[in-house]
């Protein structure tokens, strides 16, 4: 009688392990067709932003993952997003169902990705950096403490053509980068392009509302105030303390000194070189403008 319970004991466990076997076949399978390299295991990594004595933690790869999303590409544990393998996304990261790191980014401590966001490669974003639903990152790199908003889009091609000698509009490359500062704010919808000839630049503490549109080459300075639909034109230089408020326009190739305020729906189409209040189409010094306004009001009065 013992015997025959010990053979079926055994019997028993065999057929345990073999259902195992059979269970986890499918995702050991899946397994095999990633890569098990070093730039696997760096994706697991808790990599510290900008610190050049990271080291890479091998003994973690399938603690932060939560199975395999696609050739190359993992499930983030904290959040369930999609990173590819070769990302370096500190431990502290959380990105969320939906969204996707791709190839060779680099997230650094606290950073929050929204659902919908992609992240391109070789994106590099600093620590604290809060990131909205559907937004669009690539060709840049971000600083640390920033707040990108939602539907913002960042590093795409800038408009730039020209027409050859058969009368065929031709696109101008579009091959560098954006870089932003620390502490940046960039509201809903809003474009920044990336550099042509130079990098778009966007420096510490500027913040900008919704629905702004920066073109290629432009240099932002620390400090300024871009309000709501203010469009800049491509390769423009503007320095700090700078404000231009509700639709206000700037054209291409116009430089802009430190400490100027510009009205709403005011254009700038020449460079402003004396800090400043200005308005009008196109800008001129405040008081100007207002002497422009009256006279117009006169005018009118006459005329009726």
């Amino acid at each position: 009688m013992a015997a025959t319970l010990r053979r079926l004991s055994v019997i028993k466990s065999v057929r345990n392990s073999l259902k195992g076997i059979f269970l986890n076949k499918p995702f050991i399978q899946k397994q095999l067709c990633l890569p098990w390299s070093s730039p696997c295991l760096s994706f697991s990594s808790d990599y510290q932003f900008g610190s050049p004595n990271t080291e890479v933690s091998s003994n973690v790869g399938l603690e932060t993952s939560g199975g395999i999303v696609n050739e190359g590409f993992l499930r983030w544990r904290n959040g369930g997003g999609t990173c590819h393998s070769s990302a370096l996304i500190d431990s502290s990261a959380l990105v969320e169902v939906g969204a996707v790191v791709h190839e060779n980014a680099v997230l650094g401590a606290e950073v929050h990705v929204g659902s919908g966001t992609v992240i391109g490669p070789s994106v590099k974003i600093g620590p604290s950096t809060r990131i909205g639903y559907n937004v669009s990152i690539s060709n840049c790199s971000i600083g640390d403490s920033c707040v990108i908003h939602n539907g913002v889009c960042i590093g795409q091609d800038g408009f730039g053509f020209y027409v050859d000698e058969f009368g065929n509009m031709v696109k101008k490359p579009q091959t560098l980068n954006v870089k932003i500062g620390n502490r940046v704010e960039i509201g809903a919808n809003t474009c920044i392009d990336r550099g042509s000839w130079r990098d778009t630049v966007i420096e510490d503490d500027t913040k900008i509302d919704n629905l702004v549109q920066i073109g290629h080459n432009v240099i932002i300075g620390k400090c300024c105030l871009l309000c709501g639909q203010v469009g800049i034109a491509g390769s423009v230089t503007i320095g700090d303390y700078v404000a231009l408020g509700g639709r206000a326009a700037v054209r291409d190739h116009v430089s802009i000194v430190s400490k100027v305020r510009l009205a709403a729906n005011s254009c700038v189409t020449k460079n402003i070189t004396e800090p400043g209040d200005f308005g009008g189409f196109p800008a001129v010094p405040i008081h100007e403008w207002r002497k422009q306004i009256v006279r117009a009001q006169i005018s009118n009065k006459r005329k009726t």
